[in-house]
């Protein structure tokens, strides 16, 4: 784990909600079970195997070492959590304590996250530049529309509908099949007073498509389901269907966010979907990852794709 303690040696306060060390990318050999993020003021580790009792142990003297140093006299909250294949695992508050309610920031919006239960707190952190480029494209081509309509697909605690509003968009679709993520979406919404232009619907999204298509059409779409959620969406099987739509839901030269999270699927996989399933839609971009986020081997790195009309 030495690349981790490393990691925390040189950690500086984080004041926006962040990825600290990343070992999924396989860049560091012999922690690519562990994670570390900041939840300002919380740090949330979290490792993909069990941990020793010694373990744990120099770990937890590392961060208070690292904290004593760039946080003189204040306290160190931090928590771990343990996430096992089949759903199994555990998350222990290890040291200090977590506001409730317990928000963050990310480019100056606000966000109610909950890392305490739970194996997702509430915001993807490795989705940070996707945010980015909504609001980047949005200041770009809202500017001066008196109507600019975004669909926001699989929208969990909807961060994306925050982006776009924040950056000029004058109405967001939420759709999520989660009416407990949509509550808190609506939470994130009222942080940043947005909540008057943004909708929400609990509903499966492929048996809604009436009600989509009448909130349309749509200047941008932006589609980041589950790679594998058994009774909502398996990627292999369901993208296809989703992909086929969006001409008939985009306003002419409008776009698609894309997004992929799905290590054994290559950026070919929407590629190849994209040209048998909508062909009239064209391929502008695949956005970088924030490089902390950096990876191995790009293809099995999460896939944010950008496509037009």
């Amino acid at each position: 784990m030495q690349a981790l303690l490393d990691s925390i040696a040189r950690m500086s306060v984080p004041t926006d909600a962040t990825r600290i060390f990343h070992g999924r990318g396989g860049l560091h050999p012999g922690s690519e079970h562990f994670s570390l993020d900041a939840f300002p003021p919380v740090l949330v580790l979290t490792s993909f195997a069990e941990l020793s009792e010694d373990d744990v142990a120099r770990i937890g003297a590392a961060l208070r070492q690292r904290w004593a140093d760039i946080a003189p006299g204040e306290t160190l909250h931090w928590v771990l959590q343990i996430r096992l294949v089949g759903g199994q695992g555990r998350t222990q508050l290890m040291s200090g304590s977590v506001p409730e309610p317990h928000v963050v920031t990310e480019a100056g919006a606000r966000y109610a996250v909950h890392v305490l239960r739970g194996q997702n707190h509430g915001l993807f952190l490795d989705m940070a530049a996707g945010r980015d480029w909504v609001r980047s494209h949005i200041a770009a081509h809202a500017n001066g529309q008196d109507d600019f309509r975004v669909l926001n697909l699989f929208a969990y605690t909807c961060a994306f509908s925050v982006a776009a509003l924040q950056a000029g968009a004058t109405q967001v679709l939420n759709m999520d099949m989660s009416k407990g993520a949509l509550a808190i979406g609506q939470q994130n919404h009222r942080l940043n007073g947005l909540d008057k232009r943004a909708s929400f619907l609990a509903h499966d999204i492929f048996s809604s498509w009436g009600k989509i298509t009448r909130g349309g059409p749509y200047q941008l779409i932006i589609v980041d389901p589950p790679s594998y959620q058994k009774g909502s969406f398996v990627a292999t099987k369901d993208y296809a269907r989703l992909l086929r739509r969006l001409p008939e839901l985009l306003t002419p030269g409008g776009h698609a966010l894309l997004c992929l999270n799905a290590p054994e699927l290559p950026p070919d996989f929407i590629h190849d979907l994209m040209a048998a399933e909508a062909p009239a839609m064209h391929r502008v971009e695949r956005v970088t990852n924030p490089p902390v986020f950096a990876d191995r081997d790009d293809n099995r790195s999460l896939k944010v794709l950008v496509y037009r009309t």
